[in-house]
């Protein structure tokens, strides 16, 4: 069974910082594109960022505006999204997931679809 856990949000003031990890268990790691993806309430889930097997490819959405970055460990099993300068317009709830590709487009980044494999998610809180 596949299990993602999403942690390290948390309240911070605009131009804060916070570092969030996804722990993945029940499939090969390594295997696998990963991508982080936000919701805010109201608004459509959308994609944040992707990052290749290895870690060497990683396109962002045009909202990050390079305050972002993506990571991960493969022999830990475990995902990062490094978040800088922090707007309230980041406010949401940050999931990762397993997809099928990373792309860079005109419009940020492609990744196909997601797998169908989700966690609880972290929420992420900028206050102005």
């Amino acid at each position: 069974q596949v299990h993602l856990v999403e942690s390290g949000g948390g309240w911070v003031q605009a131009g804060g910082s916070l570092r969030l990890s996804c722990i993945v268990s029940g499939l090969n790691f390594d295997d696998f594109i990963m991508a982080w993806f936000r919701q805010a309430p109201g608004k459509e889930r959308e994609g944040v960022g992707c990052i290749n097997w290895g870690g060497s490819t990683k396109y962002y959405a045009r909202f990050v505006k390079a305050r972002f970055s993506i990571s991960r460990n493969n022999a830990k099993s475990t995902l990062y999204l490094q978040m800088d300068d922090l707007e309230p317009e980041d406010t949401a709830t940050y999931y990762c997931a397993p997809v099928r590709d990373c792309a860079l487009t005109s419009g940020g980044f492609y990744y196909g679809k997601d797998l169908g494999y989700w966690g609880q998610g972290t929420q992420v809180t900028v206050s102005s």
